[in-house]
This record gives structure tokens, sequence and C-alpha cells, in this order.
């Protein structure tokens, strides 16, 4: 393939749930790189590191003495809209370099915080013993999951790393939907991998999707706003988006619905998929 994007990176111990885009798809990485991620993470108690995971390098430790109730209730704290400061060790730019880069040199430079999300927090199990907890998060696109185990920790008054991290969900995609690098080989050597990928199109299946006709079509392609009466059914309200087809059943482009000044409603391209 000459293109290849995805949805977001992972953690190098990460693992779970990335959404790849081939050829023209590629188009459509921008909306799924702001889609909701769903997350499965254990941290340990007691240590913090120049990673924030458990690969770094120590640099504090400290006694634990918390309940999981203590957990619990910071756990909590952190639901809704929060403020995170994006961690050295990541792929974020400054300067043109990113931020590993300059960690990697034991450099620290100075970073913005980010307003992040988290819709949904659930401590799933935990290790009195070894200090050592699993949760559950739902959180908005770009928000760092050790970032939040270390700032859990540093509530909690103990310091903590992310020991693992797996993403089970990326948007509408799920564990369910995911092949493992061994799988897709063995799916490829097969030839039959094509029939695994999706089309593009079912990263909008939220949207309602509308039919262009004949002329309709060939405004689209060339450019121009598709007219009310070049599509079927009837357009949605103003401002919604919508997937555009072809009568033929392929994949235009995806809309947005619009008021011209005279003419009533009508579809602009938010991004075509065409050719």
């Amino acid at each position: 393939m000459k293109r290849i994007g995805h949805s977001g990176t992972l953690d190098p111990i990460a693992t779970g749930v990335l959404a790849v885009f081939l050829g023209s798809a590629t188009k459509g990485c921008e909306y799924a790189l702001h889609h909701e991620k769903e997350y499965i993470a254990s941290f340990r108690l007691g240590i913090a590191t120049d990673t924030q995971d458990i690969t770094g390098e120590i640099l504090k430790t400290a006694p634990v003495d918390v309940s999981k109730n203590d957990v619990e209730k910071a756990l909590y704290s952190f639901l809704g809209e929060i403020s995170q400061l994006p961690p050295m060790y990541s792929a974020l730019k400054k300067n043109g370099k990113k931020l590993y880069e300059y960690a990697r040199r034991g450099e620290t430079v100075e970073r913005e915080p980010r307003k992040v999300v988290i819709s949904e927090a659930e401590l799933l199990n935990s290790d009195l013993i070894n200090n050592i907890y699993q949760i559950r998060i739902r959180c908005s696109s770009g928000t760092y999951i050790r970032t939040l185990c270390s700032d859990i920790g540093e509530t909690l008054g103990c310091h903590a790393v992310m020991t693992d991290l797996r993403r089970t969900r990326s948007g509408m995609f799920t564990l369910d939907d995911a092949l493992s690098l061994n799988e897709i080989e063995k799916i490829t050597e097969a030839g039959e991998i094509t029939r695994h990928i999706k089309p593009v199109d079912t990263l909008f299946r939220e949207y309602p999707g509308l039919t262009a006709d004949e002329f309709g079509e060939s405004r689209v392609r060339n450019g121009a706003f598709l007219p009310a009466e070049s599509v079927s059914p009837v357009l949605p309200e103003e401002g919604q988006i919508c997937r555009v087809y072809s009568e033929g059943g392929a994949f235009l482009m995806l809309g947005r619905v619009r008021r011209l000044s005279e003419c009533g409603l009508a579809v602009f391209s938010e991004k075509n998929f065409f050719g």
C-alpha cells in the first residue's frame, strides 16, 4: 500500500485495538483520532518513574498505607473534565521535535496542560499485598492513561506507575473486531485478508445515509455541492452530518447539510472518499 494510517499510537507496553486505514481510507484517520477510547490498565502504588510506567527509571519510592476505598475515591475524583500535563516520554512535538527525544537526552521542556475527559472509571481488581490495582477507563482522545495512574498515586500521596495497558475500544471498534499481527499474517498468506477489511463508511455508521442520483453524483465528483432535489430520502435538518452514496452503492463522501441563501438546503462535502 502507498498510503497507510492509524487512529492513534499505543504506549510501548500497551496492547489492544488500533484502527488501521488503507489507501483512500486514510482520509478517515482525522475523524478516528478524535473518537473516545476505552482502556483496561493496571498500576502499582509506591513507585514513581521517569516514564510513568514500570519500564522507566525509578525516581522515587514511598510507603503505601491506603485502602481499596481510598483508591476508589481517588480514581473517581478524576471523572469529568480534567487537566493533564503531557508526559515527557510522549510523541507530542515541541519546536519540531518529539518530547521523548528531549527526554532521552535528559532534558525537560515546558509543556502546556491539556483538557481531557474521563467519562467512565471503574476499579476492577485489587491486590492489596503487592499494591497493584486494575481499572477500566473510558476517556476522550489524547488522554494519557499512565499520567492518570501517576496522578492517582500523587492524590494518594504515595506515587504510582502503570504496569499494564490494553485498549479495549477505539470509537466503535472493539477487541471483538480486532486481529492480532500473527492472525493477519496467516490470513494474508491464505489470500483471505480482503474479506477482513472493513469499508471506510463503517467509521461513520452513526450518521444517516443518503443516495445521490446520477446528476448529483456528477456534482459531488466535481467538487460541487449536492442539491436537495438530487438526494433521497429527504435531507435531514440543517447542520447534520451524513453519508452520501451513489445509486450503485459506492461511498462518495461525508457531507454536512447547509442552507443556501435562496435555494433551501444542500449537502456540502466535509471529506470525499471516491477515487
